[in-house]
């Protein structure tokens, strides 16, 4: 491996890069946390650019307003701070990261532990274990459907407007899907705001508690959770000077508070957003995803999830994955700038953390995450130079 280890220098760069544009250009992110490896080795663990930089955004010069240079806070790795890299290192330096859709992994997989011990069925009908979702209930939408993105319904509601946690599950439970179950892919937030409630009912707990039981807990993910505490906060990098109109909410810049706006109308704690982590704590799920580390999902639930079409994960998507897609690559993004991926044929991984929404969100774009990818597939690639 130490091969392949000199040949990833070029990803080592180019995420340096892309957290570190010159002045007078818009970089793509404040700042960046990249860890990749294969196996049980670390390839890569590094940290570029700046976890808070900006107190505000200027709509009127289009710029961040950016605090006093004392007080930007550097993104951090274990080595960023001397430690070594690898799983049994201390991690409590580590920049926090809000996941965003990250989040809908977590939450798949308690779906598919809930379907392991006969909780679920994956086929069942979300009205067998969930029947006040009533729209559900009519249009006989399934788990799998949910899993899948194939439900129908809409990628969103705003449940922000509404009054109150009743009310903003009374709208939830009563909105109908677009479009006729099953007969196309459109992906929905709202398909794992469903997956919730059926696993919270099914269970008799909360999402919260079904995540640390079942996956950070066993794994020694300790710097994973829904709404993180107030000790973290010197950690948690900022996301959003949220204000309308480019925001849904006027809620000023955000940190250590979920940026979702759904997810914070809901209390923090939501299927499809939610969940803050670190690189070094995500490298842990997916050694454990790639049968590395502590089993936390039989093999056959691993290969349902983590096989087209997938359950939970997106499958071989070029536009965030680069060359890493083609060959059963599995993966996803988050709106704040986060994603996985994982390659099985190689047993490699890519944990790619950045606050791309620092001081204030803009049009998506996936080029440096798909750059990454193309990176890492070619360090591994033997007999191909790196970019």
């Amino acid at each position: 491996m130490a091969a392949a280890q000199d040949r990833l220098n070029p990803l080592d760069q180019l995420i340096r890069a892309v957290g570190a544009l010159p002045e007078g250009e818009r970089p793509w992110c404040a700042g960046v946390v990249v860890a990749a490896g294969r196996g049980e080795e670390v390839l890569v663990e590094e940290a570029f650019g700046w976890a808070v930089r900006y107190a505000a955004y200027d709509e009127a010069t289009d710029r961040g307003v950016e605090l006093p240079l004392e007080q930007w806070v550097p993104m951090r790795t274990g080595q960023s701070a001397g430690q070594d890299a690898g799983p049994g290192r201390d991690r409590g330096q580590d920049t926090v990261f809000d996941l965003a859709s990250l989040t809908k992994l977590f939450t798949t997989i308690v779906a598919m532990r809930c379907a392991e011990r006969g909780g679920i069925d994956l086929d069942g009908r979300v009205a067998a274990y969930a029947p006040e979702f009533t729209a559900a209930a009519e249009h006989g939408i399934t788990v799998r459907q949910l899993l899948t993105h194939t439900s129908g319904l809409l990628p969103e509601l705003p449940l922000y407007d509404y009054d109150g946690h009743e009310q903003r599950l009374a709208r939830l439970r009563a909105e109908p899907p677009a479009t006729a179950p099953g007969t196309a892919r459109r992906y929905s937030d709202l398909n794992f705001l469903l997956l919730q409630r059926v696993l919270e009912r099914v269970t008799g707990r909360s999402l919260a508690h079904l995540v640390r039981d079942g996956i950070t807990r066993p794994l020694g993910m300790t710097a994973t959770r829904y709404r993180p505490p107030r000790a973290w906060l010197p950690r948690i990098a900022a996301t959003e000077d949220q204000r309308r109109p480019w925001a849904k909410l006027d809620r000023g810049m955000l940190r250590g508070v979920v940026h979702d706006e759904n997810a914070h109308a809901l209390g923090g704690v939501a299927g499809h957003a939610g969940l803050f982590s670190t690189a070094a704590d995500l490298t842990l799920l997916c050694r454990a995803l790639l049968g590395g580390g502590p089993p936390v999902l039989r093999p056959e639930s691993v290969d349902l999830m983590l096989a087209a079409p997938g359950l939970g994960f997106e499958i071989d998507q070029p536009w965030f994955m680069g060359e890493l897609a083609g060959r059963g690559a599995a993966g996803h993004t988050g709106f704040t700038g986060t994603s996985l991926v994982l390659d099985r044929a190689t047993s490699s991984y890519l944990v790619l953390l950045a606050n791309t929404v620092h001081p204030r969100r803009r049009p998506a774009d996936s080029a440096p995450r798909a750059a990454a990818g193309t990176a890492l597939a070619r360090a591994l690639r033997p007999g191909t130079p790196g970019l």
